[in-house]
């Protein structure tokens, strides 16, 4: 069974909303640009992927995870009709990596106050939606796909609206251990190119509300199912037999074979062991139809946001679908061995009707998450 996307919400540092940031990803602009959140001097790495909506360069605040979580979240309710001033009763799932854990540094570095109960995304959620029945799910990078994946079953179960959001911002413990693990400070994000140097963090938050009935309302796009999986290789290393593992569930419960997929989204990080992984996986999967989908990856225009990512890839791909239109893969110039046959949109955006895509996320510890969306009918 299929569930309707009705509403659908996001901010990221290409955009303010879906339309900015779908324009944007399909011009090819990137948003990586000089670190504005703390002091350079503490890093050997120079550059992320921000909203710039802090005060002034180097100067940050309390709360910012929480201010694009609620951002994200009034778009997509109020682009599916419900009523933002009231959501009780409806359920709302966050997926996150690090919540607010940049406001817990800053109360450490800077003396920053602020209430405990601010650290919780439910206190800002009742308070500006009256939302009561809310959820966070800190599952590393595959978070909002997770999410993703409790709000389907919560529908299966009977739910008739599902509000599911991701959400996550530059912290500067994270900035400093991803650094710490890359043989070379990034400029930039360049995924399945063999001369990519790693990952950059951006910052974003996505929200889509799901309906059982959409009762007449426009529908940006269904979810067929959502596939979960944590095979516990390595820390940080992923496994590409679970990835594997995972997207032939996700096809199994979506009800799709490899050659009936017009798109990949792929999860496309940069780093030195994600990217070889997941191509690895991909081949093993879709086999002699590795040629038939488009594949891109935004990351590499807005940074990997975390916790954030399936979910703003989510409200992408609902737009490519919808269009026909899917953005190229900037910095993509010498695939990696492992990608080759992959048919990756480079350049400039591709144009192609586009029914069925497949969406991949996979996280520390080897948490995989992989969704199947289907064109509103």
């Amino acid at each position: 069974m299929s569930w309707a996307v009705t509403g659908v919400g996001a901010v990221a540092g290409l955009g303010g909303d879906v339309d900015e940031l779908f324009r944007n990803l399909c011009a090819g602009r990137s948003g990586v640009a000089e670190l504005r959140g703390f002091d350079h001097a503490r890093h050997t790495a120079h550059h992320a992927y921000e909203v710039d909506n802090r005060p002034a360069p180097g100067v940050d605040v309390t709360r910012r995870a929480t201010g694009l979580l609620l951002d994200a979240v009034g778009q997509a309710v109020r682009d599916a009709g419900l009523d933002e001033s009231d959501l009780s009763g409806v359920p709302v799932l966050v997926g996150t990596g690090l919540r607010e854990l940049r406001s817990v540094e800053l109360w450490r570095t800077q003396g920053a106050e602020f209430p405990a109960s601010e650290l919780h995304f439910g206190t800002a959620l009742r308070e500006t939606f009256r939302a009561d029945d809310t959820h966070t799910l800190s599952n590393a990078c595959s978070a909002g796909l997770y999410a993703l994946a409790l709000g389907v079953d919560l529908l299966a179960q009977g739910a008739d609206t599902v509000v599911v959001a991701g959400v996550d911002v530059l912290t500067e413990t994270m900035y400093g251990l991803l650094e710490r693990v890359q043989p070379v400070p990034p400029t930039r994000v360049r995924p399945f190119d063999r001369d990519r140097d790693g990952v950059l963090m951006g910052e974003g938050a996505a929200a889509v509300v799901l309906s059982r009935v959409p009762g007449g309302r426009p529908v940006h796009g269904l979810v067929r199912d959502v596939a979960v999986n944590c095979d516990a290789f390595h820390v940080t290393a992923p496994d590409p037999a679970g990835i594997a593992e995972a997207i032939r569930e996700a096809h199994s419960r979506g009800g799709v074979k490899p050659a009936d997929i017009d798109l990949l989204m792929v999860h496309g990080t940069g780093t030195l062991l994600n990217d070889e992984a997941e191509a690895t996986a991909l081949a093993d999967v879709f086999g002699p139809d590795r040629d038939k989908p488009l594949v891109t990856a935004t990351k590499s225009m807005t940074g990997h946001t975390s916790g954030a990512s399936g979910l703003l890839n989510l409200v992408v791909t609902l737009r490519c679908l919808a269009e026909g239109r899917v953005p190229p893969t900037v910095g993509l110039e010498n695939p990696v061995d492992e990608a080759a046959g992959f048919r990756f949109v480079t350049g400039e955006a591709a144009h192609r009707p586009l029914t069925v895509a497949q969406l991949n996320a996979f996280g520390f510890g080897g948490i995989n998450a992989v969704a199947i969306l289907e064109a509103a009918r």
